[in-house]
């Protein structure tokens, strides 16, 4: 099992490698993921990367 340390990073990193993988700028994909989370953690599929308005992280 991870250290909690190791998996947030392993977190983060995958959320840094979706976003390139899907030709989304990285720090508005995050800011969009958390701003989210905040308001609606438990509705996570507006998350996914063929979801997120390409005005918002393109």
């Amino acid at each position: 099992m991870l250290a909690p340390c190791a998996h947030a990073s392993a977190i983060l990193y995958s959320l840094v490698e979706t976003a390139k993988a899907n030709d989304l700028v990285v720090h508005d994909y995050i800011t969009t993921c958390l701003q989210h989370l905040a308001e609606q953690p438990d509705n996570l599929e507006p998350l996914l990367p063929w979801n997120i308005s390409k005005a918002r992280c393109r």
